[in-house]
């Protein structure tokens, strides 16, 4: 059994609840984030607008505020750096059976097509949490979502 450190327990603890997450979920603010596997996402963190900060709840919830100048687009998350926000995936080319999933999901779809990325999106429209991985997207709960950012930043030690 991996342990996660004091410091990854309490981030993947403040990425995920009230202004984390599902914070964003909760008040339906459509989200989507991209936590950087090994294969690196360069040219994706190019199409956006350079941040490098330390990734937080406040930050995240900031940046998907409804209308502000970052909030269409992608998050691109390296360890615990957000290197940069509005940038553009690729979307998925498969046709989505869930007629609730849109581009947002299409767009995790695809970049985890391309890459070994783990991505979490926020639907606008129903506030709920799917994450992505390996080309195929399902829906998380809070504690499935908790396991899949622990096996992130467990791999990161």
């Amino acid at each position: 059994m991996i342990t996660l450190t004091d410091t990854a327990s309490k981030k993947v603890k403040e990425l995920i609840d009230a202004e984390g997450i599902e914070g964003l979920a909760l008040r339906r603010h459509g989200a989507l984030l991209v936590f950087e596997g090994v294969t690196g996402l360069a040219e994706v963190v190019d199409s956006g607008v350079r941040v490098d900060a330390e990734v937080s709840a406040e930050l995240l919830s900031t940046i998907f505020f409804p209308n502000t100048p970052l909030h269409d687009g992608a998050v691109i998350v390296r360890r615990s750096r957000l290197l940069a926000a509005s940038c553009v995936l690729p979307l998925t080319d498969r046709d989505l059976a869930d007629t609730q999933m849109g581009t947002r999901h299409r767009a995790a779809i695809g970049v985890t097509e391309q890459s070994d990325a783990l991505v979490i999106v926020v639907s606008e429209e129903t506030g709920r949490i799917s994450a992505s991985r390996n080309g195929r997207i399902a829906r998380v709960d809070g504690s499935r979502l908790r396991s899949l950012l622990s096996d992130y930043y467990s791999t990161l030690q």
